[in-house]
């Protein structure tokens, strides 16, 4: 059950991350000498003095020509030399890192330097997987277009620039968690959390994450709602994906899955002016601070990242968290949560 959960985490990605950061962007870095620029050594210089970049240096245990860049929270190692999307990508991280730690009522303290490994090519990226996962590699070479988390480091590689940074911005926040917080998440709230970094804009150096803009989950919610599949709440949180493929056979089941924990966490976050916000941000701060109310065993397995998140953990765990968060009547919030699907989705046109 492990691997068929861990592979359809990460097959959404590669089969439905179809909108990003939005471009925006109006260089004024005289765009042809740096189209100009090859060759890491070059481009180091071309780099070295954007804002968010604090050192930068050729990459020397890469098989090709590559780069490692040090940022306030961040190390990238990559092979991709595009000049605009290699300018932008330390901003991105740093932006997202900001956007990571406002889920939450206070900053947590940050650790060592977050790896995201970002190659130019596919085959790159699938040298470095087979070497990283090992065993387990054959699950993470299904990812078609995409990208994965593994052991706490971000795995992704160009699939062009939009699409890049959103896969970018949904899996870091799954780094971000794992690395950060004292306890695993739920699926429902992890996973709903990561798609909240799908969609941005850049904006005067930095990028303004707009999940109310994430067209692909709300088309995806919108169709749910017509074809009259919205999940109960209480079914819905004690899921992941690799159970839903399994009781519905196809991946548009796991994509209304997604799209509902983005619903629900938008909901929590946003729903009549922020109503359970408090709440929301006390059930994210327990889980970082590792002081959720949990059985000494279902503590144990929060708390120990090497162990597989079971089926039976997530289903146990998640009902009693939303339970003692929430602490409200289950029918009055399932008539509001499906009320507020309605709204984030009246305008939206399936075509």
């Amino acid at each position: 059950m492990k691997l068929k959960y861990l592979r359809i985490s990460i097959l959404l990605i590669a089969t439905v991350c179809l909108w990003g950061c939005q471009d925006s962007l109006t260089s004024n870095s005289q765009p042809q000498t740096a189209m100009a620029l090859n060759g890491s050594h070059r481009m180091a210089e071309y780099i070295r003095n954007e804002p968010a970049v604090r050192n930068v240096r050729r990459w020397e245990d890469s098989h090709v020509d590559g780069l490692i860049i040090q940022t306030e929270h961040y190390t990238l190692y990559t092979t991709l030399l595009e000049p605009l999307m290699l300018r932008q990508m330390p901003a991105f991280l740093e932006s997202a890192y900001k956007a990571y730690q406002s889920q939450l009522p206070q900053p947590i303290p940050p650790g060592q330097p977050l790896e995201v490994y970002l190659f130019d090519t596919r085959s790159q990226w699938e040298d470095f997987t087979r070497d990283m996962a090992g065993n387990d590699a054959s699950v993470y070479l299904q990812i078609q277009r995409g990208a994965y988390t593994l052991n706490g480091i971000v795995v992704a590689y160009n699939i062009g620039r939009k699409q890049t940074f959103s896969v970018v911005g949904h899996e870091g926040w799954h780094q971000f968690n794992q690395r950060l917080f004292a306890y695993r998440l739920p699926s429902w709230l992890d996973e709903g959390i990561a798609t909240l970094f799908e969609t941005c804009r850049y904006s005067q150096g930095r990028f303004v994450f707009e999940p109310s803009r994430n067209l692909m989950r709300l088309g995806a919610l919108k169709e749910t709602l017509l074809e009259r599949q919205l999940l109960p709440l209480r079914e819905l949180i004690i899921l992941n994906p690799g159970q839903v493929l399994n009781g519905h056979g196809d991946d548009a089941a796991v994509i209304g899955f997604y799209a509902q924990n983005y619903a629900l966490v938008r909901f929590l976050r946003e729903y009549n002016y922020g109503l359970r916000l408090r709440k929301y941000h006390a059930m994210l701060l327990g889980g970082a601070n590792g002081t959720w109310p949990l059985r000494n065993d279902f503590a144990a397995v929060a708390a120990d990242r090497t162990r597989p998140l079971t089926v039976g953990w997530n289903m146990q765990v998640s009902p009693a968290l939303f339970d003692y968060y929430l602490n409200e009547d289950m029918n009055l919030l399932e008539t509001q949560y499906r009320d507020y699907c309605g709204k984030i989705t009246y305008r939206i046109r399936i075509q």
